[in-house]
């Protein structure tokens, strides 16, 4: 990893960060950037650094600096009711840089992102779940379905702007 990379990478930690504080509460899981933000550090700087920027956000968070929607920091954070939203960002961050890679087409670009959302939803409601005594149903209506129009929307804005930033430089 060169200077470059972890530029690149700190870039899209501190991005998510600020996307975090762009928040509007509507229950237990706040309605913010931060998926723009992850799905276009997998999107712009492909699996591996996607995956590293978003790792150092969490971990940022995790050792207390305020990066969280709120702003809040801390373990409690990540084992709260929206921490599984917070720990699925790496994986998500990757799968979109990683479909982006292997097709290099838009298609591949939405699905990534639409797989990292996919990501993101699955282990955010069921710790939203385990918050909630094992009540799924409550966790999908409160965390996940509220959330759809905004995050397709997220998608479709990461890709376009991600499409847009690999036509202009080379990143990958």
């Amino acid at each position: 990893m060169n200077n470059r990379d972890v530029a690149f990478a700190a870039l899209f930690a501190a991005l998510t960060a600020v996307g975090a504080q762009i928040s509007i509460p509507i229950g237990p899981v706040p309605i913010t950037l931060q998926v723009l933000f992850v799905l276009l550090g997998g999107l712009v700087l492909g699996a591996r650094l996607g995956f590293l920027s978003q790792l150092a956000y969490v971990v940022m968070g995790a050792v207390g600096i305020p990066v969280f929607a709120g702003p809040q920091g801390g373990f409690a954070v990540l084992y709260g009711p929206t921490g599984g939203y917070i720990a699925a960002f790496p994986i998500a961050a990757f799968i979109a840089g990683y479909l982006t890679e292997k097709t290099e087409k838009k298609a591949g670009m939405l699905a990534g992102s639409l797989g990292g959302i996919a990501v993101i939803y699955l282990l955010g409601w069921l710790r939203l779940a385990f918050f909630m005594n094992g009540d799924f149903e409550s966790a999908f209506r409160l965390g996940v379905l509220p959330f759809v129009p905004f995050d397709i929307l997220k998608a479709t804005v990461a890709v376009s702007v991600a499409w847009a930033v690999r036509k202009m430089v080379e990143m990958v």
